[in-house]
C-alpha cells in the first residue's frame, strides 16, 4: 500500500509538473508568433512575400496555406512548410520588385532627377536630406500624399550665414496609374537686405513608373515677381538597369541660349541612399565649353 501510494504521489507530482510546463509553454508560443499574426495572410495575385527565419534565412514566394503550426510556402523552389515558430518577419511587396528571383527595393529616390524635380511626390511623412554639389544641402517632407515641401541654405565656406543663399521650393502633384503631373516653385533668397528674390514657377509631368520614367517640364523664371517673357524648358528621364543603379539624364533649353545644356549620368543606390555622378556641358555648333563634373547624394527617410 505504502508503495503504491508513493507512485500514486510522484504520478500526481509529474502530472502537475507536465501541466506547469504546458501552460508556461503556451503563452511563449503565443509570445513568438503575436509578432507575425498581422502579416500571416495569403497574399493576392498582384503581391509576393519575403519570409526571413530565425536562422538567417531569406524566401520569396507565396504563402499557398496556412495550417495551425506551419504555413505552406510556393517559392522557385518548390513548395515547402516552414514552422512559424521560426518565422522572425514576414514582408509583403508588391510582385513587380521581383526580378529573376531577387527582390529589386524602391528606387529611394524618384521624386527628383539631378537637379530638377520629376512629377512623383514624396509619401506623407516621408522624406529625404539631399546635398548637391557638396555646398547646397536641402531637406524634402511628404507633408501628404499629393504636397512636398524642401528647403535648405548654402554652406559656402568663408560666408557668414547672412551671405548664404536660402531656397525654399514647395511642390504639389498627382499620380494617375503611369502618369504624375506636378506644379511647384523655387524661391532663392539672396544676400543683403537690398538684394531682389529670384526663383521659377514650373510645370512637370512624369510619365512612367518609379524605375523607368521620362519627365518634360516648363518653368518661367522671375526677379522680385516679375516674370521672363520666355520659359525654361526641361527634358529629362531615368532608367534602372540593375538592382542598384540607373542611368540618368536632364537636358534644359534656357531663355537667351540657342544652345541646350545637357547631362548625363549614373545614380547608384541602396534601400535608403543613392549618389549621383554626372557630366554637364553646353551643345552647340561654336560652343566649346568643357565638361563639367556634379555629384549629390539623398539620404532617404
Amino acid at each position: 500500500m505504502i508503495y503504491m501510494k508513493k507512485l500514486s504521489v510522484q504520478g500526481i507530482a509529474i502530472s502537475v509538473a507536465v501541466t506547469i510546463l504546458i501552460l508556461y509553454l503556451m503563452p511563449l508560443q503565443a509570445l513568438e508568433t503575436s509578432h507575425i499574426k498581422g502579416t500571416l495572410r495569403v497574399p493576392d495575385s498582384l503581391h509576393v512575400q519575403m519570409i526571413k527565419t530565425t536562422d538567417g534565412s531569406t524566401f520569396i514566394g507565396r504563402i499557398t496555406e496556412i495550417k495551425d503550426n506551419v504555413v505552406v510556402f510556393q517559392s522557385d523552389i518548390g513548395e515547402i512548410e516552414i514552422a512559424t515558430l521560426k518565422i522572425k518577419e514576414i514582408i509583403e511587396i508588391p510582385a513587380a520588385y521581383i526580378k529573376k528571383g531577387a527582390y529589386w527595393f524602391p528606387n529611394p529616390n524618384d521624386t527628383r532627377l539631378f537637379f530638377a524635380p520629376t512629377a512623383r511626390n514624396l509619401k506623407a511623412g516621408s522624406g529625404y536630406f539631399a546635398d548637391y554639389m557638396v555646398f547646397f544641402p536641402m531637406v524634402a517632407v511628404g507633408v501628404t500624399d499629393n504636397i512636398t515641401i524642401a528647403g535648405g541654405m548654402s554652406l559656402m565656406p568663408g560666408l557668414a550665414i547672412p551671405d548664404q543663399l536660402f531656397y525654399f521650393t514647395p511642390k504639389v502633384g498627382f499620380n494617375m496609374n503611369n502618369t504624375s503631373l506636378a506644379a511647384g516653385i523655387m524661391m532663392v533668397g539672396l544676400p543683403g537686405e537690398a538684394e531682389p528674390m529670384v526663383g521659377i514657377l514650373y510645370g512637370v509631368g512624369t510619365l512612367g513608373n518609379a524605375d523607368n520614367n521620362i519627365t518634360g517640364g516648363l518653368g518661367y523664371g522671375f526677379v522680385d515677381w516679375d516674370f521672363a517673357d520666355k520659359p525654361f524648358l526641361m527634358l529629362g528621364g531615368q532608367y534602372r538597369m540593375t538592382k542598384r543603379v540607373s542611368l540618368v539624364s536632364e537636358n534644359w533649353l534656357l531663355p537667351g541660349l540657342e544652345e541646350p545644356l545637357i547631362s548625363g549620368g549614373v545614380r547608384f543606390f541602396g534601400e535608403t541612399l543613392s549618389v549621383d555622378l554626372a557630366m554637364l556641358m553646353l551643345v552647340g555648333a561654336d560652343i566649346a565649353w568643357p565638361l563639367i563634373p556634379y555629384i549629390n547624394f539623398v539620404v532617404k527617410f
